[in-house]
């Protein structure tokens, strides 16, 4: 392949994600001071507006960090050392719960399923069920960002209320781009990160938090600083709101743009975006003869993961693809290293997103040694974004 012919770049991992132009922006304007009335007009408009994408009446606590100190702050604030806590987990972002519970000295139950398959309910409830001692929490994930697997949140919520435990769930890659009806769930806890679905930066995490979780934060008031879930429910709750530590001010100004875009385009139809595009990806993919990695489900709506042929050098592939073609896509992690391929479609991307990745690893495939027909995923990809309408995300 001839790099200079491929001079433009597209990024297709699951965070950081591509940012709409009116984002990037917004952050190159002057920077504000985080307590005059102008930038706090912007922070509780933002407040306002995470409630409408996290479908909940809670708390949005806001921290500035990578959507990894949303999930410390969870265990933070739940977790004391020496009591139980249980993990599920089936996948790499799945086990960092269970190394931050660690971290924190939890007496740990740690379910783990195999990468690429679906977290158990029943068997969540058999663990909870035979548990010497009642566990406060249960941590979990939503969309499994290292496979593609989106789990069973809402039976999983159904299992957690059984026993009374606090359900927290991850939801850094899916939030915005699958529908996660926190109180219709009755989920506790959901956690976030600005820098996927959400169209920003990284640089911003959020908890979704009940009363009931505040109320057994504040029964564990030690272990933390930074990450204390009432001190910020307390600064938020003010009139004006005030965040108790510095905030990030260029990604709360370019959240604030984010999040009405995505109000005009409607959470409903983000949602149904990221469905056409999942489908038109799958359907490229199936169409070039790889197999899809993970259960054959219709609500992997972040990223699409397929496997690479034995006959390819698969470590080579994302090198070639972003080296040669400047399309950055995600390999495998871990033991998946080399094995299978991830393309990301959650965010700021459109049909011909879709399009131009499906052919440029078509094409790298094709230089690998592989035997594809040129067109065939990009032909398979277009037939399902005329039925849908090709969705693109507003701005």
């Amino acid at each position: 392949m001839s790099p200079g012919i491929y001079n433009k770049s597209y990024l297709m991992t699951a965070g950081p994600t591509p940012l709409p132009p009116a984002v990037s922006q917004v952050m190159a304007e002057p920077i504000l001071y985080h307590r005059a009335p102008t930038f706090i007009e912007v922070y509780e408009r933002a407040l306002a507006g995470l409630k409408t994408v996290f479908q909940t009446e809670n708390d949005v606590l806001a921290f500035a960090s990578s959507g990894s100190g949303a999930l410390e702050s969870a265990v933070a604030n739940l977790v004391e050392a020496g009591e139980p806590a249980v993990v599920a987990s089936a996948g790499k972002f799945g086990e960092r719960w269970a190394e931050l519970c660690e971290a924190y000295g939890a007496d740990l139950t740690h379910l783990e399923f195999e990468w690429g398959t679906k977290i158990d309910p029943e068997q969540v409830d058999q663990a909870l069920a035979g548990l010497d001692r009642p566990a406060k929490a249960i941590f979990v994930t939503h969309s499994e960002t290292s496979t593609g697997v989106v789990h069973d949140v809402e039976t999983l919520a159904k299992v957690a209320a059984k026993y009374d435990t606090i359900l927290c769930v991850d939801a850094v890659s899916g939030m915005g781009a699958i529908s996660l009806p926190q109180d219709e769930w009755g989920v506790d806890v959901v956690v976030a990160g600005s820098q996927k679905a959400l169209m920003c930066p990284p640089g911003l995490a959020f908890a979704s938090v009940s009363q009931k979780a505040l109320d057994a934060a504040a029964d564990n008031p030690t272990g933390r600083y930074y990450f204390d879930w009432n001190k910020t429910a307390n600064g938020q709750r003010k009139s004006p709101a005030d965040s108790p530590f510095t905030p990030g001010v260029p990604v709360w100004m370019a959240l604030d743009v984010a999040l009405k875009m995505i109000s005009a385009e409607g959470l409903d139809n983000v949602y149904a975006r990221h469905a056409a595009l999942a489908r038109a990806a799958r359907a490229g993919i199936a169409a070039i003869g790889l197999e899809r990695f993970g259960p054959d489900d219709d609500d992997a709506n972040v990223v699409t993961g397929a496997y690479l042929p034995e006959s390819i050098d698969g470590g080579k592939l994302p090198k070639l693809m972003r080296d040669g073609l400047g399309i950055t896509v995600a390999g495998g992690q871990a033991h998946l290293k080399g094995k299978i391929v991830r393309m990301a479609h959650c965010g700021y991307y459109g049909a011909f997103d879709i399009i131009v990745a499906l052919t440029g690893l078509e094409m790298a495939l094709i230089d690998l040694g592989y035997d594809a027909k040129p067109g065939s995923a990009a032909g398979a990809a277009e037939k399902v974004l005329i039925e849908a309408g090709s969705p693109e995300p507003v701005g």
